[in-house]
């Protein structure tokens, strides 16, 4: 199991994409991981041939535990051993991890998709064998979906397609693949799927494409799908996309004045993450930005950047390539808070915040320093949609040295960040608003209307003081403000 994520201590097996016998290439997609910050395709290390799958789905197990046993080719020659080195629980391979791609010259860290996780020891102590095998029961058994129908009963696919988040939605609703029919490319289950289906149980006529009629001819018992007349039952999820906010999904049954939203796995992840970010003293500066010639320049550029390329030019890739700039005059804040210090980064990885379904995620755009306002650009559309269809990657995650937010999208004019720890600086961008200012012309000062853009940078004190974020901030200001006809965008 490898770590997704720096602070992400464990993770449960969403499906798996081989099974036993299938051969499986270097880096191809083996299987679905769900963790509390993400739902990732995790690739093999190895080439090979699938031999045995050591836990099941919707077990979760520490990272580094053993998985599965993948037999490479220097292995087909002496099949001998593979049975014993199975019966201990041991990763038959004798192909080394290689090495991971190099850097940039004298970087100092290492991309994470290539990073082959560290093996167990071949054999475990007698103590320790027990006690893995009963967390991964007491996992596997937690997990275990509610009663349901036979597999192969009601009008869909049982074996259709789904992201983990999909399946997990029909575990907590007790649901099979077979009753829901599929919406989705290639008869994909999709999450409004389910809720439609589950909307479809409660008003009993159809909903989206579910059956209320498919489901009550089923062999569900009554107890399978949770009725919206009993306060605990969980609420339907959001629609895909920009996050909803809870409210707006939650069905108070008749008489009832209040319910309990459970929260999902990315919810507790957030709420553990935040409490450790707010251990962190926080400091905040903030600062007006005058767009004006980046919005000009944005609008001169837009429509043909647009043609060419089938993007939309974000002002996004813009800030990012500011941060990147002044985190070079800056170099205490591209950096991490580590009890024995300041631990600063070489490279500057970028981390742009995503809003998903569940919540919110920040995956990597690594030496953003390096990449043009069009790489940029390519990338934080990458990044972002792939995080909302879940199917981000291992080196998406990890590794960040400072945090984008852009809380502007949605109309905000001052948010207070809280840090992506161990991080120490996060900067938003607030929206871009039309403002009377006054302007100094050399006839004398004048009030002009400008676009103006709020900007609020978070600051972990014990790493920095307010002067020095003052100092990152003013930079990035500069930057923004500087953008016209000289700026490249290739």
């Amino acid at each position: 199991m490898p770590q997704l994520g720096e602070s992400v201590a464990e993770g449960t097996i969403g499906k798996w994409l081989k099974q036993p016998g299938d051969a499986v290439a270097k880096y191809e997609p083996l299987l679905e991981v769900i963790t509390d910050k993400v739902n990732a395709e995790v690739p093999s290390p190895f080439a090979g041939v699938l031999r045995e799958i050591l836990v099941e789905e919707g077990a979760t197990v520490p990272n580094n535990a053993e998985i599965a046993i993948i037999e490479t080719a220097d292995e087909g020659a002496d099949m001998s051993d593979a049975p014993a080195a199975a019966a201990t629980g041991a990763v038959v391979t004798s192909e080394p991890a290689s090495e991971p791609a190099a850097g940039p010259a004298g970087s100092d860290e290492r991309p994470v998709a290539d990073a082959a996780p560290a093996p167990a020891p071949a054999t475990p102590s007698p103590a320790a064998a027990p006690a893995a095998s009963e967390r991964t029961a007491a996992a596997a058994a937690s997990a275990a979906p509610a009663p349901s129908v036979a597999a192969t009963d009601g009008p869909g696919n049982p074996d259709a397609r789904m992201t983990p988040a999909v399946r997990r939605l029909l575990r907590e609703h007790g649901l099979t693949a077979a009753q829901i029919v599929g919406t989705g490319g290639g008869g994909r289950i999709t999450r409004e799927d389910v809720t439609n289906f589950v909307e479809s149980q409660r008003t009993g006529q159809p909903v989206g494409g579910q059956s209320a009629a498919a489901a009550t001819a089923s062999a569900a018992p009554a107890s399978a799908v949770p009725s919206a007349a009993t306060p605990s039952a969980a609420p339907s999820a959001p629609t895909a996309g920009r996050s909803a906010p809870v409210g707006a999904t939650i069905d108070f049954p008749a008489g009832a004045d209040e319910v309990l939203v459970p929260m999902t796995q990315m919810r507790k992840g957030i709420a553990a993450q935040m409490t450790r970010a707010l251990l962190a003293p926080h400091a905040y500066v903030q600062m007006e930005v005058d767009a004006t010639r980046l919005v000009a320049f944005r609008e001169r550029h837009k429509k043909a950047y647009q043609a060419k390329e089938g993007l939309s030019l974000s002002f996004v890739p813009f800030v990012v390539k500011a941060s990147a700039e002044a985190l070079k005059r800056n170099p205490t804040f591209n950096a991490h808070w580590t009890e024995q210090g300041l631990l600063a980064k070489r490279r500057i990885n970028i981390g742009v915040a995503v809003a998903v379904d569940d919540g919110l995620i920040v995956p990597v755009i690594r030496d953003a320093d390096q990449l043009s306002i069009h790489g940029l650009n390519a990338a934080i559309y990458d990044v972002a949609n792939r995080a909302r269809a879940n199917k981000l990657r291992l080196d998406d995650f990890g590794g960040g040295t400072f945090t984008v937010d852009n809380t502007g999208y949605l109309g905000t004019n001052l948010v207070m960040p809280i840090l992506n720890v161990p991080e120490v600086g996060i900067v938003t961008m607030e929206a871009i608003t039309k403002r009377p200012v006054v302007v100094s012309t050399p006839d004398g000062d004048v009030i002009a209307i400008r676009p103006i853009m709020n900007m609020v940078l978070g600051v972990d004190h014990r790493a920095n003081d307010g002067a020095g974020g003052a100092a990152l901030l003013r930079d990035i200001k500069a930057w923004l403000e500087a953008a016209g006809p000289d700026t490249p965008i290739y």
